[in-house]
């Protein structure tokens, strides 16, 4: 038997499987086995079998596959004869089948041995056998994944069935799901087999299946996906009917419906799990909609419009539709789509039904809406207005909703934009509020449900990825006229308007003209304000805080942009106004609920810190107010909420004069709301100083410390009361409270509690944010402000002398020996030591803390008593801080780190000291002079400043460099000592101007200690130290500068620029203040105007080194340039010597532009008061007024270096002094320098000397840059230099040059000459000459000759008369209409006002020259051409001023707001030109029409029989030549060849061209030849003017060419001369006729080619566009392309007659713009020649 058995089986590896059943049937025929015998022979050869699969590596082979499937089709086979019972189909499926379907296998094997077995199962009807062992098996194995147990009730007993090797999830599902198709398509037999009905069966399968899918779709994304994919598809078809199922023996009856709301139940809570599990719900949900709408599947077609219906009637499922469509995954929204489609729209509705289409009335409708109207009407948009029945509007409603969600997801920009406006307007048309009470189940019904799916599509829109789309759906929103809606506006949901509407203005595309000339609002800001202030309007009282609130709190929860703020602040403001118009009771908001708003609106203002710009601010802190005065009053709010509000505004709004002042006082003292508000507030204010000095935690038993951080919150709260307090106050009795305050408390300073210390530092912290209040009166000069000055005064001074007392005993600190345990505790030592980090004990912490502020609250009283009253106590505080100033210089040096940090407590009082003393009135008998030279005892005689310095400087470095104190700790103590050390040497400038005898201040000595020591401290500079330094460097300087001694070296100055520079560059923040204190410091007067800084022996010197580094570094940061220009400029104007060494500085100065717009300038320079200070130092221009207008534009640098040659232009013919003789002759020369410099530049530098260039390119704006200056350098044009600028001038005229460069050239032309005008006959009248010169020159040359001829003096006007007008008359008659027309303008200008009226000759006979002119004078002042074109260019005419054109003023002035590009006018030629193209346009397309007219009649003329008989005769020729065919590049027409005889023609005529008759008719020839060859061509013209990629362009033309286009229209013709385009089109533009038409005159040209019957075609895809190869093109086509990105725009889409579109079968949407013409221009000619 095991021969034959392997007999078997290796016949199996060689027959194919469909040839098993018959080799059987033979065996079996043959043999009188039975057929039992021969399974069992087989079945026990699977062992074997199996083993050999195992040890296969790379796959089965051919033969193996044919083993597996004959193996197991002859078992299967072999199960169909009689005689096999269940046992055998049993030991079949759990000894082959089970383990065949468990091993890895190929898919396809195993499926045959599926489709074997259930073949079986279904001819022997077993399915009893199968759903006792193989359905609860892979039942169980589906379970087992999702962490089930092997127990089961029902398992089989079978070893087979109950093995626990595990089974492929996937595999399982297959197999069961396999078992299910096939049970189902069985289904129609009734019959059972073993008691179990199919019916039964399938239902019970079902039921089985329906509960595993289930539970896998709550499980992992494997199980969701083998669902999905496997199980989900077979249910919803087996479930179209009503299935019969028994579970535990009970008949039940199982529906879609119930099936559905299992998995709606589990679709839910997919939902509110992650990315993917959303995905995979709503694929559920496409998956049972794709099969619930197949309606022929159901035999009950209610079934499907019961679970639309219950869908419908799910709030949830359209609450995850609208997020679903407007889900970030595009796949997530098209599926979304799909569902709401199938769902929205019932059965009946998918039915086609007639619709009557009415006519609507387009008249009174403007051109875009006529255009939007019949995209509407196409698209099916236009019947919702047909009708508003309740059965159709609905579904209207939901098309419209579809189609215009589907045209944000697929169409171009310019449909969305010409039908959407229409389109929703019509949905707000068909949509009325519901007064039924009811919900009704379409959710579209109501007008409030109609808005939520408005804010779908809004929400998308806002979302796109075409900002235009974006910018479209925003102004839509806004394009609603919400007051003729009435209450529309409330149903708008709060959500979209709370989330994606606010979200939207902070997109930066809705704000294009924010910010622009100063103007921080926009239009869709406007809009955003006018729709806010209508939708708060439109909410009940209850609604309104609460919006206002959640509006305000987005700061909290978004990042918004500078526009995106300004947008919140506006909205807030608005909706707040519109709850202001209906009212507010105060019963309507709790006090906490406006506390809280009113904290939101302080955040609000405080992130508007962030932006410098002080008017952006101010706007932002105004709206903020405006909807805080709008939503409270200041007593609805507590105290402490109310302050800190106040405090968030920026000091200068506030101050004495600033914008909001008044406002906010107004506010708070309750005019608006209640009278007795401020009082209210008042009372609060006067009892805030008690409270604040006896609040603590602690018993005041207890021992209090504090540190920095308690202190900067109580100043930071007493500044906050000061504030206000000077804000409410009225009359001089409101601050009685406080004076007393002061009395009580400060008479008692001494006596207060020893252990609560806290209380006179509070007491001092009130003190002093007073003070600063008082100082800010001051210095504001408030109208009636003497009385509190002086009742103030009165009570500082009362208490001067108990505060000196007292500070006398805290000081005590700094040089007492008692420092106590010099052990810090570990708390302590782990502290960083930053500036609130003291690494000291907490007592010794209070103690110093105490010490410092009693010193500065001292020093302050004392100086502001110094402006106003001095009595014995003022003196006596002197004495007291004089004597602590001297104690703490000369604490002897530290021997722990505990007294170190005692000792730099110290010196940050001693700053305080020295800054009061520094700022006493230079006046008064106690100021800093006379205090500081005073000796510290009568015994010593050390009367100097310098010996009080020397002791600092030694005792200070010694603290330093002793080590004790940390690294953090010890960056703090140098900060505190260049503080120190810059107020000394301010005291001699507040002392008094500088005396001759400079060692009455400091000596020699201790100047260069000071120099040497900051110099050598630059490099390590920490942030704090920076502007001290430098400023102490600018007045060591200054010291030098009057010192007797020889002051500063070049060595010195080498070693302070090193420093500096490495300085400037480690700051990774370009601050203003830091920048300017550089400049002032390094590039100081005094060594400025020493020549051997700049050069030394031909080697650059220090500062010519240092200004190369900072220009350099200037062109990547605006500010810095700016700042240098300044500077720089202003130096060089005081010593112009010094320019000669600047030439390439200047240049790039000239030069100089920048796109990046430092908005932040201004604002740092407005508030920040060191800013202002340095700022004011700097060398200032000749021309602020001018200047000052371009501080915060790129033209700066530019503007600075001309006004400052303006300057020295004045200044080179100076008389005088001696000193202003050479600083005469120095300006004189550095201008004739710089100006050859420039000229050079222009002619022979590789960019600046260049022709082909783009318009508004980095190389025009350089070249416009360069002759802007060269024109104001023109007043240094001299007899030496004239012969080279003349040379560099005629080089420049004659290159190819924007005419916005030319004019430049022109104006400096036209001075030069005026200025020398014996030039004129030497070099211009030859120049005018030149007739065979460039067009572009000659027109510059003409311009010249016509202005120096009518701004000569009148000594030299009539000889330039007769030398130019002469040659610039031919001119009149010139070929190039814009040199004739551009003449023309010229020359009448002349003669009208230089030639002489007719009446002088009425005595006499006018000479025959005068008569002529006259004449032409005449035809020149009435032709109508000539005429309107002199009205449009007269104004340009009569404003030019060759004297005024070489100005600042004339070049730049007045043109920042009006001007972008450069402050560049647009010349006259450009004016001309312009003017031109829209006249001339008859004459340019002439010859287009008569070739189109003889092009006709040659068709007419032609034999239709010889046409068809020739088309015949070549389709035989080319059956004949097949063989032959080969590749032809060249195909020459019939008209090229009778154009190569009229060429061999006109060749041999010219041999003999002197006889007037030969060479008549060789030009007769050669016309007829140009004719027919124009004739040749096809009437499509091929516009591309909106096409600006040069590639493009060049194949645009050679297709042209190919297919012999009649023209080709370019937006610039100069594109021709590119060199990247002559190599692509190798050629083609000398052979196709290619036109300009700029892009601006587009529109003109393509309304005049339908005037000539041409039909305009774009190539578009939108709504209406057709296909190619659908399209019939007319004979006489204009095709326009679009741009390369945007296409065609909306204007020029309204005047085409069609649109036609490219097929397209990919997913990429666009061709390239060439081949897509190429493909239309081939279809053109496809047709024509068919």
């Amino acid at each position: 038997m095991s021969d034959y058995r392997s007999s078997l089986m290796s016949s199996f590896r060689r027959i194919p499987p469909s040839a098993i059943p018959a080799t059987l049937d033979c065996i079996l025929a043959s043999n009188t086995s039975p057929p039992s015998s021969l399974f069992s022979l087989l079945l026990d050869a699977f062992p074997t079998l199996s083993q050999e699969l195992t040890i296969t590596i790379g796959g089965f082979s051919d033969e193996q596959c044919n083993l597996i499937a004959s193996y197991v089709g002859a078992l299967s086979h072999l199960l169909k004869k009689p005689g096999l019972d269940v046992e055998a189909l049993q030991n079949f499926v759990s000894r082959v089948f089970i383990p065949l379907t468990q091993k890895n296998y190929d898919r396809l094997i195993v499926d045959k041995a599926i489709a074997s077995f259930l073949d079986v199962v279904m001819e022997t009807n077993a399915w009893g056998v199968v759903e006792e062992t193989v359905v609860p098996y892979f039942m169980k194995s589906v379970g087992l994944t999702m962490g089930g147990t092997l127990e089961n009730e029902q398992a089989s007993e079978d070893s087979a069935l109950t093995t626990s090797d595990s089974f492929s999830l996937f595999m399982a599902c297959h197999i069961l799901a396999s078992i299910l198709d096939a049970s189902v398509k069985g289904n129609h037999a009734s019959e059972s087999t073993n008691g179990c009905d199919l019916h039964t069966f399938t239902g019970n399968l079902v039921w089985d299946i329906c509960n595993v899918t289930l539970q896998m779709l709550s499980h992992s994304p494997e199980h969701r996906s083998c669902a999905l994919a496997v199980f989900l598809p077979r249910i919803f078809e087996s479930i179209c009917n009503a299935l019969e199922i028994s579970v535990h023996g009970e008949k039940l009856i199982l529906f879609r419906t119930t099936f559905f709301a299992k998995i709606w139940k589990c679709c839910k809570n997919l939902f509110i799990m992650g990315s993917s599990e959303r995905r995979d719900a709503y694929s559920i949900l496409s998956l049972y909609i794709s099969y619930s709408s197949k309606g022929e599947v159901c035999e009950n077609d209610s079934v499907s419009g019961d679970v639309t219906y219950y869908l419908r009637a799910e709030k949830d499922f359209w609450d995850e539709m609208k997020k679903g469509l407007v889900d970030k995954e595009h796949i997530v929204r098209k599926q979304s789509l799909y569902i709401l489609k199938s769902t929205a729209i019932t059965c009946e509705t998918k039915q086609k039904t007639s619709v009557s289409e009415t006519t609507s009335n387009s008249h009174g409708l403007t051109k875009r809406e006529r255009w939007a109207n019949k995209e509407a009407k196409t698209l099916g948009i236009e019947n919702l207005c047909d009708s508003i029945d309740s059965d159709s509007t609905s579904q209207r409603k939901w098309g419209a909703f579809f189609l215009l969600y589907e045209m944000l997801e697929e169409y171009g920009t310019h449909l969305v934009e010409a039908a959407w406006n229409y389109q929703m307007n019509l949905l707000l048309h068909t949509s009325h509020p519901c007064d039924n009470p009811i919900k009704p189940v379409d959710p579209m019904e109501t007008l409030e449900d109609m808005f939520d799916w408005l804010a779908v599509l809004w929400q998308r829109g806002l979302c796109h990825d075409n900002p235009q789309v974006r910018g479209l759906i925003m102004q839509s929103v806004f394009g609603i006229e919400w007051k003729n809606h009435g209450n529309y506006a409330k149903f708008v949901p709060r959500s979209f308007v709370l989330g994606p509407f606010m979200q939207g203005l902070n997109d930066p595309i809705h704000h294009k003209e924010f910010g622009l000339k100063g103007v921080y609002s926009s239009r869709t800001i406007e809009g955003a304000s006018i729709f806010m202030q209508q939708y708060t309007a439109c909410l009940s009282e209850g609604e309104q805080m609460p919006f206002v609130s959640n509006l305000a709190s987005l700061v909290k929860n978004y990042s918004f942009g500078r526009a995106g703020l300004m947008s919140l602040a506006e909205c807030v403001a608005a909706a707040a106004a519109g709850q202001n118009e209906v009212g507010l009771s105060d019963e309507d908001c709790t006090y906490n609920d406006k506390a809280a708003l009113l904290d939101v609106f302080r955040f609000i203002i405080e992130s508007s810190k962030q932006h410098f710009n002080p008017n952006y601010r101010r706007q932002v802190c105004g709206k903020i107010l405006d909807a805080t005065v709008s939503v409270m009053s200041s007593s609805d709010v507590p105290f402490e909420t109310l302050v800190h509000f106040i405090s968030s505004f920026p000091p200068d709004f506030l101050n004495y004069g600033g914008l909001l002042r008044e406002k906010v006082q107004e506010w708070i003292r309750g005019y608006e709301r209640k009278a007795f508000n401020g009082v209210k507030l008042m009372k609060k204010l006067n009892e805030f100083p008690i409270s604040f000095i006896k609040h603590n935690n602690h018993p005041t038993s207890d021992i209090v410390n504090y540190d920095d951080e308690d202190l900067e919150t109580w100043e930071l709260q007493a500044k906050r009361w000061a504030q206000t307090l000077f804000l409410i106050i009225q009359e001089e009795h409101q601050l009685d409270s406080q004076l007393q305050f002061i009395h009580t408390h400060g008479n008692d300073l001494c006596k207060m509690n020893v252990n609560g210390e806290w209380l006179p530092v509070k007491y001092m912290i009130l003190i002093l944010s007073i003070i600063e209040e008082l100082h800010e009166m001051n210095n504001r000069k408030v109208v009636n402000a003497s009385i509190i000055v002086k009742n103030f005064t009165e009570s500082f001074t009362f208490i001067l002398e108990e505060l000196a007392s007292y500070t006398k005993r805290t000081c005590s600190v700094f040089w007492s020996e008692e420092c106590g345990d010099t052990n810090l505790p570990s708390s302590i030592k782990g502290r960083l030591g930053g500036l609130s980090q003291r690494r000291l004990p907490s007592s010794k912490t209070t103690a110093v803390l105490q010490a410092i502020i009693s010193v500065k609250t001292l020093a302050s009283i004392a100086l502001y008593c110094a402006q106003f009253k001095e009595d014995k106590s003022f003196f006596s505080a002197l004495d007291v801080l004089w004597q602590l100033s001297w104690k703490i210089i000369s604490c002897p040096t530290s021997n722990s780190e505990t007294k170190a940090e005692i000792y730099l407590g110290g010196y940050e009082a001693l700053h305080f000291i020295l800054k009061s003393l520094v700022l006493m009135p230079s006046s008064s008998s106690s100021s800093a002079l006379s205090l500081l030279t005073r000796p510290y005892n009568n015994s010593e005689v050390k009367p100097h400043i310098d010996y009080f310095v020397q002791i600092f400087l030694g005792n200070i470095n010694n603290l330093i460099e002793a080590g004790y104190l940390t690294r953090a700790r010890r960056a703090i103590l140098i900060d505190w000592k260049w503080m120190c050390l810059e107020s000394l040497l301010l005291v001699p400038q507040r002392g008094g101007v500088y005396t001759q005898n400079c060692d009455y201040f400091f000596s020699d000595a201790v100047v260069k200690r000071i120099f040497s020591d900051l110099v050598d401290s630059l490099e390590n500079a920490g942030e704090g130290s920076v502007l001290p330094m430098l400023r102490s460097v600018r007045l060591a300087l200054d010291f030098f500068a009057v010192s007797s001694c020889d002051g500063i070296d070049v060595q010195m100055m080498w070693h302070l620029v090193r420093s500096s520079w490495l300085l400037h560059v480690s700051c990774n923040k370009r601050r203003v203040a830091p920048i300017a204190a550089l400049l002032s410091s390094v590039l100081h007067d005094s060594v400025f105007c020493d020549m051997d800084m700049h050069e030394h022996n031909n080697i650059p010197g220090p500062l010519k080194w240092f200004v190369e580094k900072l220009v350099e570094e200037g062109t990547r940061s605006p500010r810095t340039i700016r700042l240098a220009a300044l500077h720089l400029t202003g130096l060089w104007l005081s010593h112009p010597s010094a320019i000669k060494y600047y030439m390439k500085e200047l240049k790039l100065l000239t030069l100089y532009g920048s796109v990046a717009f430092d908005e932040d300038f201004e604002a740092e320079v407005t508030e920040n008061h060191d800013a202002r200070t340095e700022v004011s130092i700097l060398s200032s221009s000749s021309d602020p007024e001018l200047t000052e207008v371009f501080i915060n534009t790129e033209l700066y640098a530019r503007v600075s270096v001309a006004v400052m040659f303006n300057k020295l232009a004045d200044m080179a013919h100076a008389t005088g002094s001696k000193n202003e003789v050479e600083n005469s002759h120095a300006s004189l020369q550095s201008g004739k320098l710089f100006l050859l410099e420039l000229l050079q530049s222009v002619v022979s530098d590789t960019d600046l000397a260049k022709e082909l260039y783009k318009k508004y390119s980095a190389t025009h704006r350089r070249k416009v840059r360069a002759w802007q200056m060269i024109c104001i350098l023109s007043r240094f044009v001299d007899e030496d230099i004239i012969s080279q600028v003349m040379d560099h001038l005629h080089t420049a005229l004659y290159r190819n040059n924007m005419p916005g460069v030319r004019q430049y050239m022109e104006t400096f032309a036209i001075h030069v000459y005026l200025k020398f005008p014996l030039l004129v006959g030497e070099q211009l009248v030859p120049m005018v000459r030149k007739y065979d010169m460039r067009t572009q020159a000659l027109s510059s040359y003409v311009f010249i000759a016509a202005n120096v001829i009518l701004h000569a003096t009148k000594d030299t006007q009539s000889r330039h008369l007769d030398e130019l007008l002469p040659p610039i008359v031919p001119l009149l008659t010139s070929h190039h209409h814009s040199l004739r027309g551009f003449t023309q303008l010229l020359v009448y200008q002349v003669l009208s006002k230089l030639l002489p009226s007719i009446n002088s000759y009425a005595n006499g006979t006018l000479p025959l020259e005068k008569r002529c002119f006259m004449e032409l004078k005449s035809y020149l002042e009435v032709n109508s051409d000539c005429a309107r074109l002199r009205v449009s260019m007269e104004v340009h005419l009569d404003a030019f001023d060759p004297n005024k054109s070489i100005t600042p003023a004339g070049i730049f002035s007045n043109r920042v707001d009006d001007i972008e590009f450069e402050c560049a006018h647009v010349s006259l030629l450009e004016r001309v030109i312009d003017f031109l193209n829209d006249v001339r346009k008859d004459l340019r397309y002439s010859m287009a029409q008569d070739a189109a007219q003889l092009k006709s009649e040659q068709m007419h003329m032609q034999d239709p029989e010889s046409t068809s008989q020739l088309k015949e005769e070549t389709t035989a020729k080319m059956k004949n030549d097949l063989s032959l065919d080969f590749q032809k590049k060249v195909v020459i027409s019939k008209h090229e060849k009778q154009d190569s005889h009229f060429n061999d023609a006109y060749n041999s005529l010219l041999d003999v061209e002197k006889e007037d008759v030969l060479l008549d008719q060789s030009m007769r020839a050669r016309n007829i030849a140009m004719g027919k060859l124009k004739a040749g061509r096809q009437q499509i013209i091929l516009v591309a003017s909106l096409v600006d990629r040069v590639p493009n362009l060049a194949g645009l033309a050679r297709t042209c060419e190919v297919f012999k286009a009649a023209s080709l229209v370019v937006d610039n013709v100069n594109i021709l001369h590119d060199k990247q385009f002559q190599l692509i089109s190798v050629t083609a533009e000398k052979w196709v006729p290619i036109i300009e038409v700029p892009v601006s005159n587009v529109k003109g040209y393509l309304e005049k080619k339908k005037q000539e019957g041409f039909s305009i075609l774009g190539l578009e895809q939108t709504a209406n566009s057709v296909a190619l190869d659908q399209y019939v093109f007319p004979k006489k086509t204009v095709l326009v392309v679009g741009r390369e990105k945007e296409g065609i725009p909306v204007e020029l889409i309204h005047i085409l007659d069609g649109c036609i579109e490219i097929p397209q079968l990919g997913v990429v949407r666009s061709l390239n713009v060439h081949v897509s013409g190429a493909i239309a221009l081939w279809e053109y000619t496809r047709q024509q020649r068919a």
